[in-house]
C-alpha cells in the first residue's frame, strides 16, 4: 500500500528518484511501472499489474461517447511504460511533464494502489482545497468517518 507525501526533485533530464521504501512494491518483475495523466492535472504512477485492469476497464468504454473517448485519450493515450534505472529513477517523459506542469520540485503522494505526482504549485493548491473542506463540509460517504 502506498501512502504518505514526499517532496522530491526531478533531475535535469526529467528523472524522478522513487523513494527506496516504495521501489520493490512499485515495480513489477520486469522493473516496469506505468505513468499516465490524470484529469485533475497530476500524473498517476502505477505498478504494471495494478494498471492493467484499470486500462482494460477504460478501453471497454464506448468510443463514440465523447466523454468516454476523452478519458480514453487522456488515461490510455498518455500512458507510458517506464523502467526504473539502477539508481531507482524513472524518466518522466516531456509530454507528461508538460501536461502536469512539473518542474524541479514535485510531490509523490500515495493513494493506496498507486501514486499521484504533482507539481509543487498544484500540490499547494490541493493543500488549500483540503483545508477548505472544514468550511464546505465532507463529501458523501465521509460523514461517519471517525479519526
Amino acid at each position: 500500500m502506498f501512502q504518505g507525501a514526499s517532496e522530491l526533485s526531478l533531475d535535469a533530464k526529467g528523472r524522478l528518484a522513487i523513494p527506496s521504501k516504495h521501489r520493490e512494491a512499485l515495480v513489477s518483475d520486469d522493473g516496469q511501472i506505468v505513468v499516465t495523466a490524470h484529469p485533475h492535472g497530476c500524473l498517476l504512477v502505477y505498478p504494471v499489474l495494478a494498471w492493467k485492469p484499470i486500462r482494460d476497464q477504460v478501453l471497454r468504454a464506448p468510443s463514440l461517447d465523447p466523454r468516454s473517448a476523452s478519458l480514453k485519450r487522456l488515461l490510455v493515450g498518455y500512458a507510458q511504460d517506464e523502467t526504473l534505472d539502477n539508481a531507482g529513477r524513472v524518466l518522466v517523459k516531456p509530454g507528461l511533464r508538460k501536461y502536469a506542469g512539473l518542474e524541479k520540485q514535485v510531490w509523490l503522494v500515495g493513494q493506496g494502489s498507486h501514486f499521484e505526482l504533482w507539481s509543487d504549485e498544484s500540490w499547494q493548491r490541493q493543500q488549500q482545497a483540503m483545508m477548505a473542506l472544514a468550511e464546505t463540509g465532507l463529501p458523501p460517504g465521509f460523514e461517519t468517518l471517525a479519526l
